[in-house]
């Protein structure tokens, strides 16, 4: 990515101070990227696995730990020495169950938290962020970076002068080796399930594109793959996720990739497959242009995947998404 300016965007036109938590993840990178796209400086890290390396790609002098409270020490010693030197931002990368605490931690020490989804895995937690951060005088973000996919955003555009109710299908496959299930992912208390974990973001993007969630049902609930519908304002929607090689479609195979993804509205294939490279740097910037999403942004997405997660398996009598109603 070329080099650019963004005095603009960042507050008060200097660099910001970030510490991340969770280095060693899987979307790790991205935030890196992200931090380092925008301007921005890696004052600390944090994760109890040390293969970090990836922090050198990126930054050379960020201090590291390996036990949260060594770092949470870090960054208020920096706080109460220079104020100028503080973390004005913590992100946030770490699994699921632990999205809260840590959201905390950052908003203690004075800190705007910038957190992966899901948010939270129940909706109740949720009101305590708020409460807490209205205590603060930090704010609370969330990385809803499906609302920056340049597709969507005219999408959203052309969908405001609508009035015809959509019928959308979407399907998420995510091949996965056995590994998954034995991580924190495979472990609902954890993660949230399937759906919460690589599900909640597509949710969230239906609920902003067509509105709320009037009505669902699930008809699958396996640990690698989850299978329903829900009824939007707007929309009715049939979705399929799985993490099983063989829902791979053999197209995915032939060309070395390892996700499918697909959106289609009354039959029409929407481009879903290019600019998820940057997306976390818009997110990035979004947020640092003094917008970005908060606590109730991301509400609806996460009471919807509460109630598929609780909700009593059905039968799909017939009008289910077609990969689950041919299995």
């Amino acid at each position: 990515m070329a080099a650019r300016k963004y005095e603009l965007l960042q507050w008060g036109g200097m660099s910001k101070n970030f510490a991340l938590m969770g280095a060693a993840g899987y979307v790790a990178p991205r935030h890196l990227k992200a931090i380092k796209d925008t301007g921005n400086n890696l004052l600390a890290a944090c994760d109890p696995n040390d293969s970090v390396g990836v922090l050198d790609q990126y930054f050379l002098d960020t201090k590291f730990f390996t036990e949260v409270e060594r770092f949470d020490r870090h960054l208020e010693k920096l706080k109460r020495r220079n104020p100028d030197g503080r973390a004005h931002f913590v992100s946030i990368c770490t699994p699921n169950y632990l999205h809260d605490a840590h959201v905390r931690l950052a908003l203690r020490i004075g800190a705007d938290a910038i957190c992966e989804k899901p948010l939270v895995i129940n909706p109740w937690n949720l009101d305590q962020l708020a409460e807490i951060e209205r205590e603060s005088d930090g704010r609370v973000f969330t990385t809803l970076q499906l609302r920056h996919l340049p597709s969507m955003i005219e999408l959203k555009e052309r969908l405001a002068n609508r009035t015809k109710r959509a019928s959308i299908q979407l399907s998420y496959i995510a091949r996965r080796g056995p590994w998954y299930q034995i991580s924190w992912k495979g472990d609902e208390a954890k993660s949230g399930g399937l759906a919460l974990n690589i599900g909640v973001h597509f949710f969230d993007l239906l609920l902003w594109l067509f509105g709320e969630a009037e009505k669902s049902d699930v008809y699958l609930r396996e640990p690698e793959r989850w299978s329903g519908a829900i009824q939007l304002k707007n929309a009715d929607v049939h979705w399929y996720l799985s993490t099983r090689p063989e829902d791979l479609p053999k197209t995915c195979w032939e060309q070395g990739k390892s996700a499918y993804r697909s959106l289609t509205i009354d039959g029409e294939e929407l481009e879903f497959s290019r600019g998820f490279a940057d997306l976390h740097t818009r997110v990035y910037e979004s947020i640092l242009a003094g917008k970005g999403f908060g606590v109730e942004s991301a509400r609806p997405s996460v009471e919807l995947v509460y109630r598929l997660r609780t909700a009593t398996v059905v039968p799909h009598r017939g009008n289910a998404h077609p990969m689950l109603a041919t299995t």
